[in-house]
């Protein structure tokens, strides 16, 4: 597997991974909702993607972790052949809004590790990559975090979270922020090691005029809402698609 191939990987694989663009300071949604952690567990993926033609495989390791004042997500991607290649790590802690990350790192291979700041005594955000800010108003959610805190309120919204409902956050990555869309499609049942399960399917589209990725995410209702597969999808047609191999809870 040559390294030029890993491109597509190194910038994507992660469970809470999207392309990073440039935020509209004016469309930065702030919404309390109610919410419901799901319990603290290490989930394992397997990866498969396609990029060119080419064929790739690896696995991911996602370590959930959340008391009634703190969180934290570890993710560790492996490619075969080549070893870690992605380390992510996202913490923080409980508030009204349900996640309020203070610090977000991301480390790819070959390449310095970045950290995304989440100032909550200045209200600002801030990033080691270069000098842009942006305000901190609450409910604001890191690339890690964002899938964790949408699981949160599908488990605390009794009956909201159904087709066609829109679930907007604010989203930093890297190197700048911007507003995430979740759009709620239909419940479909998805193949996994663990067996058929019924998941509710989930869409993150491209920021409008951008050449973002498409996000699918399937969460499993009967298995804590956690997700069972996830789908990134390129303008090009290229993608990454992970499937949920097992699962312990803590204390299991």
């Amino acid at each position: 597997m040559r390294l030029s191939n890993l491109k597509f990987l190194l910038g994507a694989l992660l469970v809470a991974c999207m392309a990073s663009a440039a935020a509209n300071e004016g469309d930065h949604p702030s919404e309390k909702r109610k919410f419901n952690l799901p319990p603290s567990a290490d989930l394992n993926y397997s990866i498969q993607a396609q990029q060119s033609g080419l064929q790739l495989n690896g696995n991911a390791i996602l370590k959930w972790s959340a008391t009634d004042s703190k969180f934290k997500i570890d993710t560790e991607t492996r490619a075969m052949l080549i070893g870690k290649i992605l380390d992510t790590q996202s913490e923080g802690e409980i508030d009204d809004f349900g996640l309020a990350p203070t610090v977000y790192t991301e480390k790819h291979l070959r390449r310095d590790a970045t950290t995304t700041s989440f100032n909550h005594g200045s209200k600002q955000i801030s990033f080691s990559a270069n000098a842009n800010t942006y305000p901190l108003k609450g409910g604001e959610q890191d690339r890690n975090s964002a899938i964790w805190q949408l699981i949160a309120v599908a488990r605390g919204a009794h009956g909201k979270f159904k087709e066609d409902s829109e679930w907007d956050f604010f989203v930093a990555g890297q190197h700048d922020a911007e507003a995430w869309s979740f759009k709620v499609d239909k419940q479909e049942k998805i193949r996994t090691p663990l067996g058929n399960l019924n998941a509710v399917h989930v869409v993150k589209l491209p920021v409008s005029g951008s050449r973002g990725q498409q996000v699918d995410i399937w969460l499993a209702p009967t298995l804590e809402w956690y997700p069972v597969r996830l789908r990134y999808t390129e303008p090009n047609g290229d993608y990454i698609e992970q499937v949920l191999d097992s699962v312990a809870k803590a204390g299991e």
